[in-house]
């Protein structure tokens, strides 16, 4: 998800979350939670399968859709759940063909009853035929739903972003990160005139005989809350991709008409983010499908193939399309490397946030690093600890104050940031693919999608530097508070020292400069003294290579939270 939003901006949003435009009504709390407890019917089931047929109505800003969903039991069960928003009406369910002996979905999460029990082992296809209005999005990406727009010309433009409240906005799933199905066939029907660009690879496209057309697609592994609709009078970029790895990867740019000329500079960004990324991480994961993007009339969103542009083409200083790159890099962290539960959500943003000053590095060198790094810095809050270590929502993260917010990308990057200073590119690079990939030799053909959580990712780090680094994650992730440096100095010697909130070893090595001399100053049991001449002058951490506590800029913003508010 893109963020370049004020903090308090994204909070002030919190309060939408559960709203609906005036009239129409609201979101259960259950539909407008992502990752929340399972039922303890689905924990006894995997969701094999999805294919999803979409009729969609512009002028009535309404969908008719049919589900059709195979879940293999893990046991002997006599009822499948399946979360769905209780604003559509349901008109039938079968099981096996059959008509269930009965459902109900009175808070957006569907009990559909079997007419007998299936063993252990059984696979169940389960048929939901439903429709209706789905729900609008305030402000999408960050407040999630359908977005009914319309292009200059007047012609529909239609969008989903449903990361923060989830798949069960629009289509029946099992809304919980682990429960990515093996493949998703989507069926798109909208009116003459229109494309629908989506998830993975074109199956096809059947043209009715009323002028409408149905638009075929087929995504393997997708993130559930990845599936996305996109309609519009869509005009369309091709281009093929020839990968350090041997293989090919189609690319494609759906944009509206009239924008060809900044629709083919946008597009020529395409491959030398894929040099970088296919570089420093490793193989782009979905080369059997494609590379995609469609512009969407709300800033954007990491879907799986068919990433969300909502960036108006806007120059950056940087020379290239912050929200392009960004929601680019969530391929590999949070498509190809998902966090199994919304606590771990800086797996996905922080990684990508961090991935932007690398790639300003790759392109430009250190400068252009070093300022993307500092602009960052003062953006991080430390109102919450990263990772709580414990179940939670999206919303839980993402919204909910004091939250952490701005800090699961700020902080996250600033975290890598201090970690890669510390061990050196050879081994953050190894780390990185170990984590996306599960393997150090990562090759088109030979990974599959993988779930990882912070304790993993922390075990990765271990691995690869033969060192246990739990303490830097201790204090880093599992606290708010950053730990502080104090210098104290005399005539002839100057002492570092390393305190942590909460009281906890922290041995991180400092650069300090002295007379321009810089040097590695070991902080053995979070202490260290070494000799300087007097009258010398000392800089310590001169490149801002380690995240840390700041008088400057805790200053700077309680002077800026003083700042009268714009009305």
């Amino acid at each position: 998800m893109p963020l370049r939003l004020p903090f308090a901006a994204l909070l002030l949003l919190s309060a939408s979350a559960y709203a609906a435009e005036p009239g129409k009504p609201p979101l259960s709390a259950q539909t407008a939670a992502s990752g929340g407890p399972l039922d303890a019917a689905q924990k006894k089931v995997t969701f094999d399968t999805a294919d999803l047929q979409f009729e969609v109505d512009p002028e009535r800003e309404v969908i008719n859709a049919t589900a059709t969903l195979v879940f293999t039991a893990k046991e002997r069960i006599d009822r499948l759940v399946v979360d769905l928003d209780k604003n559509f009406t349901v008109t039938a369910v079968t099981v096996d063909g059959v008509d269930s002996a009965g459902f109900s979905n009175p808070e957006g999460r569907m009990t559909i009853k079997l007419v007998k029990k299936a063993a252990k082992d059984a696979k169940l296809t389960v048929k939901i035929t439903y429709g209706g209005r789905p729900h609008t999005a305030v402000r999408a990406p960050w407040d999630g739903g359908f977005v009914w727009a319309k292009t200059p010309d007047g012609s529909p433009w239609i969008a989903t972003a449903v990361q923060g409240e989830g798949c069960d906005l629009f289509w029946p799933c099992i809304d919980y990160p682990t429960y990515e199905p093996q493949k998703v066939t989507l069926h798109i029907t909208v009116p003459k005139g229109l494309k629908a660009p989506s998830n993975g690879k074109l199956l096809g496209v059947d043209h009715l005989d009323d002028g409408r057309s149905t638009w075929n697609w087929e995504v393997a592994h997708p993130n559930p809350y990845t599936i996305a609709l996109n309609v519009g009078p869509y005009e369309e970029l091709t281009g093929t991709y020839k990968s350090k790895y041997g293989n090919e990867i189609p690319m494609y740019y759906w944009y509206l008409p009239g924008e060809k000329e900044k629709a083919e500079k946008l597009f020529a960004e395409f491959a030398p983010t894929l040099d970088f990324y296919e570089s420093v991480v490793g193989p782009y994961p979905w080369a059997n499908e494609k590379v995609g993007v469609v512009e969407t009339p709300h800033k954007g969103m990491e879907h799986q193939t068919i990433n969300a542009y909502g960036n108006d083409y806007a120059k950056a200083p940087e020379g290239f399309d912050w929200l392009f790159q960004h929601e680019f890099g969530h391929e590999w962290f949070a498509n190809q490397m998902t966090a199994p539960n919304w606590d771990d959500f800086w797996m996905h943003e922080g990684f990508t946030e961090y991935m932007q000053p690398l790639y300003g590095r790759w392109r430009d060198g250190d400068a252009r690093y070093a300022a993307m790094m500092l602009d960052m810095r003062p953006k991080i809050l430390n109102q919450s600890a990263l990772v709580a270590g414990k179940p939670q929502t999206a919303d839980d993260v993402y919204k909910t104050a004091p939250g952490r917010g701005g800090d699961i990308y700020y902080k996250g990057a600033w975290v890598l940031h201090t970690l890669r200073n510390a061990i050196g590119d050879r081994q953050f690079d190894e780390i990185l693919r170990w984590t996306v990939y599960g393997r150090a030799d990562p090759a088109p053909g030979n990974f599959q999608p993988v779930f990882r959580t912070t304790p993993e990712f922390i075990g990765y780090v271990k691995q690869v530097t033969g060192q246990d680094w739990q303490w830097f994650f201790d204090v880093y992730l599992y606290q708010a508070a950053l730990p502080k440096l104090t210098a104290t100095r005399n005539a002839t010697q100057l002492t570092l020292k390393w305190t942590s909130p909460t009281n906890k070893p922290f041995p991180l090595p400092v650069e300090v400069s002295v007379d321009d001399v810089v040097q590695k100053v070991a902080m053995t049991g979070g202490v260290a003294t070494i000799t300087v001449p007097a009258g010398a002058h000392v800089v310590v951490d001169p490149m801002a290579r380690v995240l840390k506590q700041d008088d400057a800029i805790d200053a700077y913003q309680a002077w800026k939270a003083a700042q009268p508010k714009p009305k």
